[in-house]
């Protein structure tokens, strides 16, 4: 450990991380708790998947049809709202249930990634190295980025947070007191897989399922509000950051992986916590 902090000392790349960590935990402490409260946490692969026919598209249209402005990140955000309107459309309308609606679109949207990539002539970009980024490897534009995210989801989160409590928790009374629920599901959507699109080519996509849902279940033991937990999940993903990449520095480990190690750890230490607590208690009476 003061090998890593000694490095953090010199190096700006280890000073980069360390901002694009916390930064990154802002967004997936918020949209997080959001994503475990309404069950929707497969939609993180869902979207990063369906990502890869967006990037595809886009390359293909800059390489082929010679649209050089269009970029694959363009492809990549074009992809994934797509994905969460169809995903949040069709579980409203036509009565599905998402983990189902979110199979399929995991499938399709890989598969329409291929077909772009395959038929790409002159193919040479790493589209992959886009989707699964590292979060040891950050760039300056990455901050800024990170910065425009979290603005973007704080503003929309205190501005409807009574909205979007209700959609997580009681849809019904919601539409009793006239709240367009619709709307504000898909609104909830929409964020969720923005946070996806730039998160995984920041910090890779793994590392965002992982911090998208192990802080916040962590966070749900130890608060009674939404807001509480959000706090917290955003604390507890800052710290998981920062010590990953701190422990993974000196034996030169994947820092993605430590993390996510770091954060299963906690969540089962939490989990056996409560449930001895419990056994107690039931002994106890």
């Amino acid at each position: 450990m003061t090998e890593f902090f000694t490095a953090l000392a010199r190096h700006e790349f280890l000073q980069l991380a360390v901002v694009v960590g916390l930064l990154a935990s802002v967004a997936c402490g918020v949209i997080g708790t959001y994503v475990v409260t309404r069950r929707i946490s497969y939609i993180a692969g869902a979207v990063a998947h369906s990502v890869l026919g967006g990037m595809g598209a886009a390359q293909y249209m800059a390489v082929v049809w010679g649209w050089s402005r269009v970029k694959p990140l363009h492809g990549a955000i074009a992809a994934a709202m797509i994905s969460a309107l169809l995903i949040g459309w069709v579980s409203l309308r036509a009565k599905q249930r998402e983990d189902t609606v979110i199979g399929a679109i995991w499938a399709i949207g890989m598969a329409i990634g291929v077909l772009f990539i395959q038929k790409t002539p002159g193919y040479t970009q790493d589209l992959m190295a886009m989707m699964f980024g590292s979060i040891i490897m950050p760039r300056a534009s990455d901050v800024w980025l990170l910065i425009w995210l979290d603005a973007l989801i704080l503003g929309l989160g205190l501005l409807f947070y009574n909205k979007f409590m209700a959609v997580c928790f009681d849809e019904e009374f919601a539409r009793l007191r006239g709240v367009p629920v619709e709307a504000y599901y898909l609104l909830l959507l929409c964020l969720t897989a923005l946070t996806v699109v730039v998160l995984s080519q920041v910090v890779g996509i793994v590392l965002v399922i992982a911090l998208l849902t192990l802080p916040t279940a962590v966070a749900g033991h130890f608060s009674r509000k939404l807001w509480h937990m959000m706090v917290i999940s955003v604390l507890l993903t800052a710290a998981l950051n920062f010590t990953g990449l701190a422990a993974s520095y000196a034996p030169d480990w994947p820092t993605g992986a430590t993390t996510i190690l770091l954060a299963g750890a906690l969540y089962l230490v939490v989990l056996c916590g409560n449930r001895v607590r419990q056994m107690l208690r039931m002994g106890r009476a």
